[in-house]
């Protein structure tokens, strides 16, 4: 399946009718009340939503045809993915953390830092974890101050760090 989004992570069974809890992967956790259908990853197998519960930062969910524990415990740590077509439409400025992953990062004035390798999310803005061909480490917060522009179609991301952001540059 191409074009795969990650949305949440089965951590655990709930209960004893199969029902799974899902660690999710996404800021708006209501999400899932979208979905008819989900994808596990690597086994590509469909898991048709039956039910949905939610518990603090977790996510229950019930599993049309798993009825039982022992038959969703096979699931667990697995990745749960949706289709490109089940993707939700963004406002402006916000994009997906698969979209960002892998685009390279430049200065204003053209110099290559690196590739995004990972966003760290925390409480009040997401962090940009870039990494140049020798493995140097930058970390640059998503914020408008440093994030001068993000061109999906280019696959860039332009930045105007602050001194001592960048100690190599």
């Amino acid at each position: 399946m191409s074009n795969k989004l990650r949305i949440g992570q089965i951590v655990g069974t709930h209960g004893l009718k199969g029902a799974v809890k899902v660690y999710p992967l996404t800021d708006y956790i209501e999400r899932f009340e979208e979905l008819d259908y989900v994808f596990v990853e690597d086994t590509n197998e469909k898991l048709i939503i039956a039910g949905i519960k939610y518990k603090p930062n977790i996510v229950i969910l019930q599993l049309e045809k798993y009825d039982d524990i022992n038959k969703v415990e096979k699931f667990r740590d697995s990745y749960l993915i949706i289709e490109e077509k089940q993707r939700r439409n963004l406002p402006e400025d916000t994009y997906y953390i698969t979209d960002i992953i892998g685009l390279s990062v430049y200065t204003l004035d053209n110099k290559y830092i690196g590739k995004v390798e990972n966003i760290i999310q925390s409480g009040s803005n997401e962090v940009y974890v870039i990494k140049d061909d020798k493995k140097r480490e930058t970390l640059i917060p998503s914020v408008k101050e440093f994030i001068v522009e993000i061109n999906l179609r280019e696959k860039k991301i332009v930045v105007n760090p602050i001194d001592g952001m960048i100690e190599w540059l």
